[in-house]
Protein backbone atom coordinates (compact mmCIF):
# COMPACT_ATOMS: atom_id res chain seq x y z
CA UNK A 1 0.00 0.00 0.00
CA UNK A 2 1.23 3.48 -0.82
CA UNK A 3 2.46 5.54 2.12
CA UNK A 4 0.00 8.22 1.03
CA UNK A 5 -2.86 5.73 1.42
CA UNK A 6 -1.64 4.60 4.84
CA UNK A 7 -1.65 8.22 5.99
CA UNK A 8 -5.08 8.68 4.45
CA UNK A 9 -6.45 5.69 6.35
CA UNK A 10 -5.35 7.32 9.60
CA UNK A 11 -6.83 10.71 8.71
CA UNK A 12 -9.92 9.94 6.62
CA UNK A 13 -11.34 6.65 7.96
CA UNK A 14 -13.69 6.90 10.90
CA UNK A 15 -16.33 5.06 12.88
CA UNK A 16 -19.88 6.33 13.11
CA UNK A 17 -19.29 6.76 16.85
CA UNK A 18 -16.61 9.39 16.17
CA UNK A 19 -19.29 11.98 15.39
CA UNK A 20 -22.25 11.94 17.78
CA UNK A 21 -25.52 13.26 16.39
CA UNK A 22 -25.29 16.31 18.63
CA UNK A 23 -22.03 17.35 17.00
CA UNK A 24 -23.38 16.74 13.50
CA UNK A 25 -26.53 18.75 14.14
CA UNK A 26 -24.55 21.62 15.64
CA UNK A 27 -22.45 21.77 12.47
CA UNK A 28 -25.42 21.55 10.09
CA UNK A 29 -26.61 25.15 10.36
CA UNK A 30 -28.24 26.07 7.03
CA UNK A 31 -26.85 23.15 5.04
CA UNK A 32 -29.62 21.15 3.40
CA UNK A 33 -29.35 17.34 3.27
CA UNK A 34 -31.17 15.17 0.72
CA UNK A 35 -31.41 11.38 0.93
CA UNK A 36 -32.11 9.46 -2.28
CA UNK A 37 -33.21 5.83 -2.51
CA UNK A 38 -33.07 4.35 -6.02
CA UNK A 39 -35.68 1.61 -6.10
CA UNK A 40 -36.80 -1.15 -8.45
CA UNK A 41 -39.25 -3.70 -7.02
CA UNK A 42 -38.20 -3.19 -3.41
CA UNK A 43 -41.59 -3.22 -1.67
CA UNK A 44 -40.29 -5.64 0.96
CA UNK A 45 -37.63 -3.27 2.31
CA UNK A 46 -38.08 0.31 1.09
CA UNK A 47 -40.86 1.14 3.55
CA UNK A 48 -38.81 0.16 6.60
CA UNK A 49 -35.83 2.21 5.41
CA UNK A 50 -37.98 5.28 4.82
CA UNK A 51 -39.70 4.86 8.19
CA UNK A 52 -36.39 4.68 10.07
CA UNK A 53 -35.05 7.81 8.38
CA UNK A 54 -38.28 9.70 8.98
CA UNK A 55 -38.45 8.67 12.63
CA UNK A 56 -34.81 9.04 13.63
CA UNK A 57 -33.40 11.75 11.36
CA UNK A 58 -36.35 13.96 10.35
CA UNK A 59 -37.96 14.75 13.68
CA UNK A 60 -38.05 18.07 15.52
CA UNK A 61 -35.47 16.70 17.93
CA UNK A 62 -33.16 15.42 15.16
CA UNK A 63 -33.70 17.48 11.98
CA UNK A 64 -30.72 16.09 10.09
CA UNK A 65 -32.40 15.11 6.83
CA UNK A 66 -34.40 17.78 5.01
CA UNK A 67 -35.54 15.81 1.99
CA UNK A 68 -36.20 12.10 1.46
CA UNK A 69 -36.86 10.99 -2.11
CA UNK A 70 -37.43 7.55 -3.58
CA UNK A 71 -36.79 7.36 -7.31
CA UNK A 72 -38.88 4.52 -8.70
CA UNK A 73 -37.27 3.16 -11.85
CA UNK A 74 -40.26 1.26 -13.22
CA UNK A 75 -41.27 -1.07 -10.41
CA UNK A 76 -44.01 -3.59 -11.12
CA UNK A 77 -44.76 -4.21 -7.45
CA UNK A 78 -45.97 -1.84 -4.72
CA UNK A 79 -42.61 -0.08 -4.20
CA UNK A 80 -43.97 3.41 -4.93
CA UNK A 81 -47.08 2.92 -2.80
CA UNK A 82 -45.16 1.50 0.17
CA UNK A 83 -42.50 4.25 0.02
CA UNK A 84 -45.10 7.01 -0.13
CA UNK A 85 -47.10 5.52 2.73
CA UNK A 86 -43.93 5.45 4.86
CA UNK A 87 -43.34 9.16 4.27
CA UNK A 88 -41.06 9.51 1.24
CA UNK A 89 -41.61 11.71 -1.77
CA UNK A 90 -41.76 9.29 -4.68
CA UNK A 91 -40.73 10.36 -8.17
CA UNK A 92 -40.89 8.18 -11.25
CA UNK A 93 -37.62 7.97 -13.14
CA UNK A 94 -39.28 8.59 -16.50
CA UNK A 95 -40.89 11.80 -15.25
CA UNK A 96 -37.48 13.39 -14.71
CA UNK A 97 -35.87 15.10 -17.70
CA UNK A 98 -38.41 13.67 -20.18
CA UNK A 99 -36.48 15.31 -23.03
CA UNK A 100 -33.78 12.64 -22.53
CA UNK A 101 -35.20 9.10 -22.89
CA UNK A 102 -34.34 7.03 -19.84
CA UNK A 103 -32.32 3.84 -20.06
CA UNK A 104 -32.30 1.00 -17.51
CA UNK A 105 -29.68 1.17 -14.79
CA UNK A 106 -28.96 2.35 -11.29
CA UNK A 107 -26.58 5.10 -12.41
CA UNK A 108 -29.30 6.55 -14.62
CA UNK A 109 -31.56 6.91 -11.58
CA UNK A 110 -28.87 8.49 -9.41
CA UNK A 111 -28.00 10.98 -12.15
CA UNK A 112 -31.64 12.01 -12.64
CA UNK A 113 -32.12 12.37 -8.89
CA UNK A 114 -29.98 15.52 -8.95
CA UNK A 115 -32.75 17.20 -10.95
CA UNK A 116 -35.45 16.57 -8.33
CA UNK A 117 -33.50 17.16 -5.13
CA UNK A 118 -32.19 20.40 -3.69
CA UNK A 119 -29.81 19.42 -0.89
CA UNK A 120 -26.32 20.86 -0.64
CA UNK A 121 -25.37 17.33 0.41
CA UNK A 122 -26.87 14.34 -1.41
CA UNK A 123 -26.82 10.93 0.28
CA UNK A 124 -27.53 7.76 -1.70
CA UNK A 125 -28.85 4.64 0.05
CA UNK A 126 -29.78 1.35 -1.62
CA UNK A 127 -33.41 0.36 -1.14
CA UNK A 128 -32.85 -3.37 -0.53
CA UNK A 129 -31.18 -3.09 2.89
CA UNK A 130 -32.52 -5.21 5.75
CA UNK A 131 -32.27 -4.34 9.45
CA UNK A 132 -31.56 -0.77 8.37
CA UNK A 133 -29.89 1.63 10.79
CA UNK A 134 -30.01 5.41 10.63
CA UNK A 135 -26.22 5.26 11.10
CA UNK A 136 -25.97 4.53 7.38
CA UNK A 137 -27.11 8.10 6.75
CA UNK A 138 -25.78 10.07 9.72
CA UNK A 139 -22.43 8.28 9.54
CA UNK A 140 -21.63 9.34 5.98
CA UNK A 141 -23.27 12.76 6.13
CA UNK A 142 -21.43 13.67 9.34
CA UNK A 143 -17.94 14.31 7.89
CA UNK A 144 -19.41 16.52 5.16
CA UNK A 145 -21.08 18.70 7.78
CA UNK A 146 -18.20 18.87 10.25
CA UNK A 147 -15.25 19.11 7.85
CA UNK A 148 -15.39 21.58 4.95
CA UNK A 149 -12.42 19.86 3.30
CA UNK A 150 -14.37 16.63 2.74
CA UNK A 151 -16.38 16.30 -0.47
CA UNK A 152 -17.20 12.59 -0.81
CA UNK A 153 -17.81 9.92 1.87
CA UNK A 154 -18.43 6.20 1.43
CA UNK A 155 -19.85 3.84 4.01
CA UNK A 156 -17.84 0.77 4.97
CA UNK A 157 -19.26 -2.26 6.70
CA UNK A 158 -19.20 -6.03 7.09
CA UNK A 159 -21.14 -7.82 4.35
CA UNK A 160 -22.29 -11.28 5.45
CA UNK A 161 -23.38 -13.77 2.79
CA UNK A 162 -26.41 -15.43 4.33
CA UNK A 163 -25.23 -16.55 7.75
CA UNK A 164 -21.56 -16.50 6.77
CA UNK A 165 -19.73 -13.35 7.90
CA UNK A 166 -17.39 -11.49 5.61
CA UNK A 167 -18.23 -13.32 2.37
CA UNK A 168 -20.38 -10.68 0.69
CA UNK A 169 -19.04 -8.28 -1.90
CA UNK A 170 -17.85 -10.90 -4.38
CA UNK A 171 -17.57 -8.48 -7.31
CA UNK A 172 -15.65 -6.09 -5.09
CA UNK A 173 -13.02 -8.69 -4.24
CA UNK A 174 -12.77 -10.32 -7.67
CA UNK A 175 -13.03 -7.25 -9.91
CA UNK A 176 -13.11 -3.82 -8.31
CA UNK A 177 -10.37 -4.21 -5.73
CA UNK A 178 -7.82 -5.62 -8.19
CA UNK A 179 -8.65 -2.88 -10.70
CA UNK A 180 -8.24 -0.13 -8.12
CA UNK A 181 -5.03 -1.53 -6.68
CA UNK A 182 -3.48 -1.92 -10.11
CA UNK A 183 -4.67 1.26 -11.80
CA UNK A 184 -5.74 3.68 -9.06
CA UNK A 185 -3.64 2.63 -6.04
CA UNK A 186 -4.60 5.84 -4.22
CA UNK A 187 -8.07 4.29 -3.83
CA UNK A 188 -6.78 0.99 -2.40
CA UNK A 189 -7.77 2.08 1.11
CA UNK A 190 -11.51 2.00 0.43
CA UNK A 191 -13.07 -0.99 2.17
CA UNK A 192 -16.28 -0.97 0.12
CA UNK A 193 -15.57 0.82 -3.15
CA UNK A 194 -18.75 -0.55 -4.76
CA UNK A 195 -21.02 0.05 -1.78
CA UNK A 196 -24.28 1.81 -2.59
CA UNK A 197 -24.27 4.05 0.49
CA UNK A 198 -22.31 7.27 0.01
CA UNK A 199 -22.79 11.00 0.33
CA UNK A 200 -21.24 13.92 -1.48
CA UNK A 201 -21.53 17.62 -1.96
CA UNK A 202 -23.83 18.58 -4.80
CA UNK A 203 -21.12 20.91 -6.04
CA UNK A 204 -19.02 17.82 -6.77
CA UNK A 205 -21.73 15.47 -8.05
CA UNK A 206 -23.00 17.93 -10.61
CA UNK A 207 -19.52 18.03 -12.19
CA UNK A 208 -19.14 14.25 -12.58
CA UNK A 209 -20.30 11.98 -15.41
CA UNK A 210 -22.54 9.10 -14.28
CA UNK A 211 -22.22 5.64 -15.84
CA UNK A 212 -25.83 4.59 -16.34
CA UNK A 213 -25.49 1.06 -14.94
CA UNK A 214 -23.56 -0.97 -12.40
CA UNK A 215 -20.35 0.92 -13.05
CA UNK A 216 -21.64 4.06 -11.38
CA UNK A 217 -20.01 3.49 -7.98
CA UNK A 218 -16.56 2.81 -9.38
CA UNK A 219 -16.89 5.61 -11.91
CA UNK A 220 -17.89 8.23 -9.36
CA UNK A 221 -15.12 7.17 -6.98
CA UNK A 222 -12.40 7.34 -9.64
CA UNK A 223 -13.67 10.62 -11.07
CA UNK A 224 -13.99 12.16 -7.60
CA UNK A 225 -10.34 11.27 -6.96
CA UNK A 226 -9.26 13.04 -10.13
CA UNK A 227 -11.54 16.02 -9.50
CA UNK A 228 -10.93 16.85 -5.83
CA UNK A 229 -8.02 14.63 -4.75
CA UNK A 230 -7.67 11.81 -2.23
CA UNK A 231 -7.70 14.03 0.86
CA UNK A 232 -11.23 15.19 0.00
CA UNK A 233 -12.48 11.58 0.11
CA UNK A 234 -13.32 9.64 3.26
CA UNK A 235 -15.04 6.53 4.61
CA UNK A 236 -17.00 5.73 7.75
CA UNK A 237 -17.61 2.35 9.42
CA UNK A 238 -21.36 1.97 9.96
CA UNK A 239 -21.44 -1.66 11.10
CA UNK A 240 -23.11 -4.46 9.13
CA UNK A 241 -24.92 -4.31 5.79
CA UNK A 242 -27.57 -6.96 5.07
CA UNK A 243 -29.28 -7.03 1.71
CA UNK A 244 -30.53 -9.23 -1.08
CA UNK A 245 -27.71 -11.04 -2.90
CA UNK A 246 -27.75 -11.51 -6.65
CA UNK A 247 -27.02 -14.76 -8.45
CA UNK A 248 -23.78 -15.52 -10.26
CA UNK A 249 -25.13 -14.60 -13.68
CA UNK A 250 -26.16 -11.13 -12.51
CA UNK A 251 -22.79 -10.71 -10.81
CA UNK A 252 -21.08 -11.53 -14.09
CA UNK A 253 -22.98 -8.75 -15.85
CA UNK A 254 -22.13 -6.40 -13.02
CA UNK A 255 -18.45 -7.30 -13.29
CA UNK A 256 -18.44 -6.66 -17.03
CA UNK A 257 -20.00 -3.22 -16.60
CA UNK A 258 -17.50 -2.33 -13.89
CA UNK A 259 -14.59 -3.47 -16.03
CA UNK A 260 -15.91 -1.41 -18.91
CA UNK A 261 -16.20 1.65 -16.67
CA UNK A 262 -12.59 1.20 -15.58
CA UNK A 263 -11.41 0.65 -19.14
CA UNK A 264 -13.11 3.82 -20.33
CA UNK A 265 -11.40 5.83 -17.63
CA UNK A 266 -8.04 4.32 -18.44
CA UNK A 267 -8.14 4.98 -22.14
CA UNK A 268 -11.26 7.00 -22.93
CA UNK A 269 -11.50 4.57 -25.81
CA UNK A 270 -14.18 2.09 -26.84
CA UNK A 271 -14.70 -1.58 -26.17
CA UNK A 272 -13.97 -3.78 -29.18
CA UNK A 273 -17.05 -5.83 -28.40
CA UNK A 274 -19.35 -4.43 -25.71
CA UNK A 275 -21.10 -7.77 -25.13
CA UNK A 276 -20.91 -10.48 -22.49
CA UNK A 277 -21.88 -14.07 -23.22
CA UNK A 278 -22.87 -16.29 -20.31
CA UNK A 279 -24.15 -19.86 -20.24
CA UNK A 280 -27.26 -21.40 -18.72
CA UNK A 281 -28.19 -25.07 -18.74
CA UNK A 282 -31.25 -25.72 -20.86
CA UNK A 283 -33.03 -28.72 -22.30
CA UNK A 284 -30.24 -29.28 -24.83
CA UNK A 285 -27.31 -28.60 -22.53
CA UNK A 286 -25.56 -25.30 -21.93
CA UNK A 287 -27.13 -22.51 -23.91
CA UNK A 288 -25.41 -19.15 -24.54
CA UNK A 289 -27.07 -15.93 -23.44
CA UNK A 290 -25.50 -12.71 -24.67
CA UNK A 291 -26.07 -9.39 -22.95
CA UNK A 292 -25.07 -5.87 -23.87
CA UNK A 293 -22.54 -4.27 -21.50
CA UNK A 294 -23.49 -0.74 -20.46
CA UNK A 295 -21.61 1.61 -22.74
CA UNK A 296 -23.43 4.85 -22.06
CA UNK A 297 -22.68 7.57 -19.56
CA UNK A 298 -24.63 10.66 -18.64
CA UNK A 299 -22.72 13.95 -18.80
CA UNK A 300 -22.11 16.08 -15.71
CA UNK A 301 -25.48 17.44 -14.58
CA UNK A 302 -24.04 20.95 -14.66
CA UNK A 303 -24.06 20.66 -18.47
CA UNK A 304 -27.80 19.95 -18.67
CA UNK A 305 -29.86 22.98 -19.75
CA UNK A 306 -32.82 22.18 -17.49
CA UNK A 307 -30.57 21.87 -14.47
CA UNK A 308 -28.87 25.18 -15.19
CA UNK A 309 -32.25 26.88 -15.51
CA UNK A 310 -33.36 25.42 -12.19
CA UNK A 311 -30.27 26.71 -10.45
CA UNK A 312 -30.89 30.23 -11.81
CA UNK A 313 -34.52 30.12 -10.74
Amino acid sequence: MLEEVERWLGRRSWSVADRPLERILAAKRNTKVSVVLPALNEEATVGDIVAVIRRELMSEAVPLVDELVVIDSGSTDRTAEVAAAAGARVVARDAILPRIPAVPGKGEVLWRSLMVTSGDIVCFVDADLRDFSADFVSGIVGPLLTDPDIDFVKAMYDRPFGDTPGQGGRVTELVARPLLNLHWPQLAGFVQPLGGEYAARRSLLERLPFPVGYGVELGLLVDALHTVGLDALAQVDVGVRKHRHQDGQALGRMAAAIYRTAQLRLSRGHLVRPRLTQFERGEKGFEPRTYAVDTEERPPMAEIVEYARRRVA
